[in-house]
């Protein structure tokens, strides 16, 4: 039992590792967005998403420890973590807690962190939406090769009709 318990305490512990480095991640990605640091922010979305991988991974791990854990201890497979602690050996019921409490502790921030993340980036889309609109605005005087006024596009054709 000693080693299947340690192994699901590692998986625990590579859980919380991982999502701290997704909200390290996230972190940079809200001070590259406030920074306007396009050429950085498009490399650490790319990252964000490899972490989501490697989280994925973490959990399942982690799951598939808490299985062989709960087979060990004649309990279901479906056994959560909550109802599995009070089956562990009384010393390590308070390490096992304090890791699930951190875990979901940190996911909620994760959660929190990616959700404002994407209303700063989703206004910053809307913003520069708005500005190139306003550049191709409807009656905005154009000037051709010769120099006389260009004719104007015609109203309501969206920016991405408009060009090209």
């Amino acid at each position: 039992m000693n080693e299947l318990l340690q192994n699901f305490i590692e998986s625990l512990r590579e859980e919380l590792k991982q999502y701290g480095e997704l909200l390290a991640l996230l972190d940079a990605q809200q001070e590259q967005v406030v920074r306007r640091l396009a050429d950085e922010l498009s490399e650490t979305v790319s990252t964000i998403n490899s972490q989501g991988e490697v989280i994925q991974a973490a959990r399942r791990e982690r799951d598939q420890r808490r299985r062989e854990l709960a087979r060990f201890l004649l309990l279901p497979d479906e056994t959560l973590i909550t109802q599995l602690i009070p089956s562990l050996p009384e010393a390590y019921r308070p390490l096992v807690s304090a890791l699930v409490g951190e875990n979901n502790h940190l996911l909620a921030r994760v959660q929190q962190r990616a959700r404002r993340n994407h209303i700063l980036l989703s206004r910053s889309l809307e913003l520069m939406g708005q500005f190139i609109n306003s550049l191709c605005a409807i009656g905005a005087p154009t000037y051709n090769e010769a120099g006389g006024m260009a004719r104007a596009m015609s109203p309501g054709r969206a920016l991405y009709e408009a060009v090209g």
